[in-house]
């Protein structure tokens, strides 16, 4: 019979093999120590054997509009399986736990997003009363062909361009390149309605990962882009992107530092590069065609939610009905 617990202070984790830095236990440690932030691990044991568990965490945020601050519970994925699972049916007891106990902290919603598969769960995440909302993302195959062999004549010339201008792509080399390019993405994100910024102590723990890589695009010794990329499995996630390119047009800053990610992971032996979040499907958007032109593939997808108050989340879900 398969049990779950969840754990909340990392000296009660168990050892457990784990490939998802998503889930992972170093990512708790992080999450533990950073102001703000609270994780859950929801671990699934059959017979004092771990056979899957997956991580949560539960966000203090500020908004514009009242109220101005309040919690929200984010996951990225299903978590970890081991083989010959039941994993549908094991989602659920973690999942129903782990939001469980977001609504006991009176969290104002809880997230859901990254899944395998886009219909993952469904049957279960409704009878949790959580609804789906349409999203796009963007992955870009690294295993068949060079990314270069992807690109169309245009952005060949940008990327050259901006070479050729001097701008460069690297890893963050120390904590003042690391504070300018946390204050340019600070910047960048400011007036983004639904972009959560973790704090600044979480970020440079996480650069000091394995498992995460940040960059920089500099200029003359400036920081004008940068981007953070999550290592996980043989494959790597571009997770925050930002630049300067209202004030450095012809420099091409956010074309270098996508481009820059794509060969990095390219070197470095991964199958593909995932672009988290290119946002709502509309029918035009100039974000998802300029992460498009590098010659990755849409997918649609779903993310969850669910607002803890019953009225609020009755009517989204009937907004969001398909």
């Amino acid at each position: 019979m398969i049990k779950v617990r969840i754990i909340t202070r990392s000296e009660e984790l168990p050892p457990m093999t784990c490939s998802n830095f998503f889930h992972s236990p170093e990512l708790f440690r992080i999450c533990e120590m950073t102001s703000g932030l609270t994780p859950f691990m929801a671990v699934a044991e059959e017979n004092g054997t771990i056979v899957a568990h997956m991580l949560g965490t539960l966000r203090r945020r500020g908004s514009l509009v009242p109220p101005y601050l309040f919690t929200q519970g984010r996951i990225y994925g299903e978590g970890e399986y081991a083989p010959g699972v039941n994993k549908e049916e094991v989602f659920f007891m973690m999942f129903s736990r782990i939001t469980k106990s977001m609504r006991r902290k009176r969290c104002l919603y809880i997230e859901l997003s990254d899944l395998s598969q886009k219909m993952f769960g469904y049957k279960h995440l409704r009878q949790l009363s959580f609804f789906p909302v349409h999203w796009m993302e963007v992955h870009n195959s690294l295993h068949s062909m060079p990314p270069e062999k992807r690109l169309d004549e245009k952005m060949k010339a940008r990327i050259a361009h901006a070479k050729e201008q001097g701008v460069e792509f690297k890893e963050v080399a120390d904590y003042d390149e690391f504070r300018a390019f946390y204050r340019m993405l600070h910047r960048f994100l400011t007036l983004k309605v639904r972009r959560y910024l973790p704090p600044e102590r979480m970020f440079w723990e996480m650069g000091q990962s394995q498992n995460c890589r940040l960059f920089v695009t500099r200029w003359h010794n400036k920081v004008i882009g940068g981007c953070a990329c999550i290592c996980s499995g043989p494959n790597i996630y571009l997770w925050y992107l930002a630049s300067k390119r209202k004030s450095h047009p012809t420099l091409q800053p956010a074309t270098a530092t996508v481009w820059g990610a794509i060969s990095h992971a390219y070197e470095h032996k991964f199958r593909h590069i995932f672009f988290m979040d290119v946002g709502l499907p509309f029918k035009k958007s100039k974000y998802r065609d300029f992460i498009l032109s590098y010659g990755g593939k849409e997918v649609s997808a779903y993310r969850w939610f669910y607002f803890t108050f019953p009225p609020l989340n009755r009517i989204l879900t009937w907004i969001y009905k398909e």
